[in-house]
């Protein structure tokens, strides 16, 4: 599998990621499906504190043990939760976001961990206080690269600013383009990574595409109505068809082909599904292939028919 840099750091990540939080609570499984990933080139797993109130963090901890070398291990904090209860708040102070990061290494039993973004913030967050607390981790060695988890821009722009940033985790896929308004460009320029959840539009950017329509798409998707949304998962399906690829294997090829782009963090229930993600990725079109022939006819059937 091909990798790419993690912005500017030293690190190297696989272009499909495995995504934790769907891992489930059955460890048997959960490290089925991360063997599964591991072993066939994927090597960036991305959970959070805040999946299972931290119990995510313990299965990773476990289905890693032994292979941590290997591996590009991330996590998230800045979501405040208490043992036992399963309420939580935004709380990136200092104080919580210290202590976040120390239950996250011993949950996931490690010294420290390769990226740590925060999970979420607001324009009305202590920026500078959440970048001094960051600063002072790596200076004590528990986190060695820093990220974000966001989709507002100001945010984005705000860290970027200030700090010396890897990654930026955003929702991006051929059914939602918000990203190439204003974001993948800004990030790319400043070589910053973009690590994309979506990709496959949950679900509906897949040879289940209708079917999951049917389940998550009734009331439409960001400001397409149900039936627009319907219309669109036909086209991609149609085109694919007619060139012999997989719906997902063209969603990959879409999200993958901006440079600001350095993997597709995709989430798995079983052990299959990473190998049908896996599948889909080896026999994408080329992204040259994709935009020179393919996404053309796409864009006019579908997207020039969406309103403005």
């Amino acid at each position: 599998m091909q990798t790419n840099r993690l912005g500017q750091t030293d690190l190297h990540v696989s272009e499909i990621g495995l995504g934790c939080m769907n891992l489930g609570t059955d460890e048997q499984n959960a490290q089925a499906i991360i063997k599964e990933a591991t072993q066939n080139g994927i090597n960036y797993l991305d959970t959070a504190d805040l999946y299972g109130f931290g119990e995510n963090e313990k299965i990773v901890g476990k289905a890693i043990k032994g292979n941590r070398d290997n591996l590009i291990i991330a996590t998230k904090g800045g979501n405040h939760f208490e043992p036992g209860q399963d309420n939580w708040y935004w709380d990136p102070s200092k104080a919580h976001l210290k202590e976040a990061v120390k239950n996250s290494l011993l949950r996931l039993g490690l010294d420290d961990v390769d990226l740590y973004q925060l999970h979420g913030g607001t324009i009305e967050d202590p920026i500078d206080e959440v970048v001094e607390t960051f600063e002072e981790l790596q200076q004590e060695g528990l986190i060695r690269h820093v990220g974000l988890s966001s989709i507002r821009p100001n945010v984005i722009k705000a860290f970027v600013n200030r700090m010396n940033i890897s990654s930026v985790m955003m929702q991006y896929s051929m059914i939602d383009r918000r990203p190439e308004e204003n974001m993948l460009d800004y990030l790319d320029d400043h070589q910053v990574s973009v690590m994309v959840r979506g990709a496959l539009g949950k679900g509906m950017l897949t040879d289940q595409g209708i079917k999951q329509w049917k389940t998550k798409g009734q009331n439409g998707f960001l400001d397409y109505s149900a039936e627009e949304l319907k219309h669109l998962i036909e086209q991609v399906e149609l085109t694919a068809n007619n060139h012999e690829v997989s719906p997902q294997a063209l969603a990959m090829s879409y999200a993958l082909e901006h440079p600001a782009v350095s993997s597709l963090i995709l989430g798995a229930s079983h052990p299959e599904q990473v190998r049908k993600n896996l599948e889909a990725y080896h026999n994408r079109p080329t992204e040259s292939y994709i935009f020179n022939n393919l996404m053309p006819s796409l864009k006019t059937q579908i997207y020039e028919q969406h309103r403005a």
